[in-house]
């Protein structure tokens, strides 16, 4: 066997899988079956000797070219009914089986046509936080450099996601209302150099990530980051708030430049800020899908 043998064998061993991943995330068999065929072809142009899960290697795969498929389509505002009964035709895979439509079906039941509905009015990344760790026990450190969030960040968008799913999770316009208040109280303290406000809207814990300077730096500690953010009071003056994959940010702006030159993100929590990251990185801040919020 040689080995590009080998490797269309070990795929075609994680192809069930992966298509069942891919479906989850997308709701549709035909876009689930083009993810992991680019996943292949991906695999395929890759220096496999490098790659050392290639089970994991894969599911990561399909799991970014899921999200940013979600990504446009929520863009375009998209909201296609999940496939659930997928064509009865035999797809073709690498080694030339076809896939049984029947297993397919299978899949699809047991997905169930209320969850896929209730999977659309996700963001997507809680949907694939959700998908991977809950359906799929994907740890939350291989999740996060997935969605470029911290292990913590893609535990709360798979929390935020299970309680939607249960239907206990409060509806969207409150629970991004409830974030905005928080922020805006935080914006206002750091405006005024107010540290015990500060503080009283930070969770003991909370952490801050930036990436200034090419460079990853963290925070830890409620007094900590309200000192900074006293510090920083101008900024804050001229900070505007957006609306980043559910959650509430800010952005900051160079008169002239056509982006933001620095993104803030809040993770919010019981009333309590538990996260914080900066980002200022024009390639990361050009990806994101930001919604200008009215005074």
């Amino acid at each position: 066997m040689t080995d590009d043998q080998w490797l269309a064998r070990r795929f075609e061993d994680d192809r069930p899988r992966l298509v069942a991943v891919a479906f989850r995330m997308l709701g549709s068999s035909g876009e689930a079956e083009d993810a992991v065929q680019e996943a292949w072809f991906r695999l395929a142009a890759s220096d496999t000797e490098r790659i050392v899960n290639l089970s994991g290697w894969l599911t990561t795969v399909v799991g970014r070219v899921c999200l940013d498929q979600l990504r446009r389509r929520k863009s375009r505002a998209e909201q296609p009914i999940p496939e659930i009964g997928p064509e009865p035709t035999a797809l073709p895979t690498l080694t030339g089986a076809p896939v049984d439509p029947e297993s397919e079906a299978v899949m699809a039941d047991s997905v169930g046509l209320a969850l896929l509905v209730v999977l659309e009015t996700l963001e997507p990344a809680e949907r694939l936080a959700f998908v991977l760790h809950d359906m799929f026990g994907v740890p939350f450190d291989e999740i996060a450099q997935i969605v470029d969030r911290t292990p913590t960040a893609a535990r709360k968008l798979a929390s935020r996601a299970r309680a939607r799913v249960r239907g206990t999770g409060a509806p969207e316009h409150r629970d991004t209302a409830r974030q905005r208040a928080v922020v805006e109280a935080f914006m206002s303290a750091a405006r005024e150099g107010d540290f015990d406000a500060l503080v009283s809207v930070l969770d003991p814990d909370v952490t801050l990530r930036t990436d200034a300077a090419g460079a990853g730096m963290i925070l830890r500690g409620a007094a900590t980051i309200a000192g900074g953010a006293v510090t920083f009071a101008a900024m804050a003056t001229q900070a505007q708030l957006v609306l980043v994959d559910g959650r509430i940010g800010t952005v900051s702006s160079v008169p002239g430049q056509p982006l933001p030159t620095r993104v803030l993100v809040f993770t919010v929590e019981d009333g309590r800020i538990t996260e914080l990251e900066g980002i200022t990185d024009a390639a990361r801040i050009r990806g994101m899908e930001m919604t200008l919020l009215a005074a």
